[in-house]
């Protein structure tokens, strides 16, 4: 595949609906805001927002900031958006942390809430990270949380069900990664790359956390604008088709100079 422009990347973004106009109905983003700030954990995707942020508003400001939803606090319905340059900023952002990781052959940990949408954009950069001289965390064996079981497939944390990969939102299996991995003594992982409450536990915890949130998810974009996490890429996380990621990953894996050179040509 070729490595997109950046203008092509923004195109790309509009046009499957990964940013831009996205799915995610505006009703549904304010619900969410308005829960965080009263406080419902759920929402709190494992950070420790405290008393910090129980103004909805306040909340609403940081996602028009970070993430490009409508800043009307009188816009209740219909459609809401992801502004693309705010999602290609980030990928550099991104982009910049794994340069770091792959230089310092730091130890790394993939996990997803979103196996449906985002397990192969976290396969892929563990597949380039490994190839750079990094260390994929291997998690311990026999990790249960949520009623489930915690493992990695294709090299990326996730929790299983009744023989299939959840959507979680919940910090309780990334809780369980770091939990095993103090119980074997084995070091905790240098940075973390994830979205839902697996990213916000281990940023919690003082890991390096970066991932990627959808617009009606707005803790880890509080997180990123506290410092608790480093970066926070904008996105739709479960589009139409899984394989629309790929352009972005390929220009995310290529901005950290993690593409072999013959994928560049």
């Amino acid at each position: 595949m070729p490595i997109p422009s950046r203008a092509a990347l923004v195109e790309h973004l509009v046009r499957t609906r990964i940013a831009g106009d996205v799915a995610t109905p505006r009703d549904n983003n304010l619900s969410h805001y308005r829960q965080l700030a009263n406080g419902n954990r759920h929402f709190w995707l494992g950070l420790e927002l405290g008393d910090r942020w129980t103004d909805e508003q306040d909340v609403l400001a940081v996602m028009a900031e970070r993430c490009g939803v409508n800043d009307d606090p009188e816009h209740r319905q219909g459609q809401d958006t992801i502004d693309p340059e705010l999602t290609v900023d980030a990928l550099d952002r991104m982009a910049a942390r794994l340069r770091k990781a792959a230089a310092d052959g730091e130890r790394v940990l993939l996990a997803t809430g979103h196996p449906g949408g985002l397990l192969d954009v976290h396969r892929r950069t563990a597949d380039a990270l490994r190839a750079a001289g990094c260390e994929i965390v291997t998690i311990p064996g026999g990790l249960m949380a949520d009623e489930g079981m915690v493992f990695q497939f294709a090299d990326v944390a996730v929790l299983e069900r009744g023989a299939t990969l959840w959507h979680t939102h919940s910090p309780v299996p990334m809780a369980a990664i770091l939990d095993g991995l103090e119980r074997e003594g084995r070091p905790q992982p240098d940075l973390v790359v994830a979205d839902h409450g697996w990213a916000g536990c281990a940023g919690q915890r003082g890991i390096d956390s970066i991932g990627y949130a959808d617009c009606n998810d707005p803790a880890l974009f509080l997180g990123e604008a506290e410092g608790t996490l480093q970066v926070t890429v904008p996105l739709d996380d479960h589009v139409a088709d899984p394989r629309y990621y790929d352009p972005m990953t390929e220009y995310l894996l290529d901005a950290a100079g993690l593409l072999p050179s013959a994928d560049r040509a």
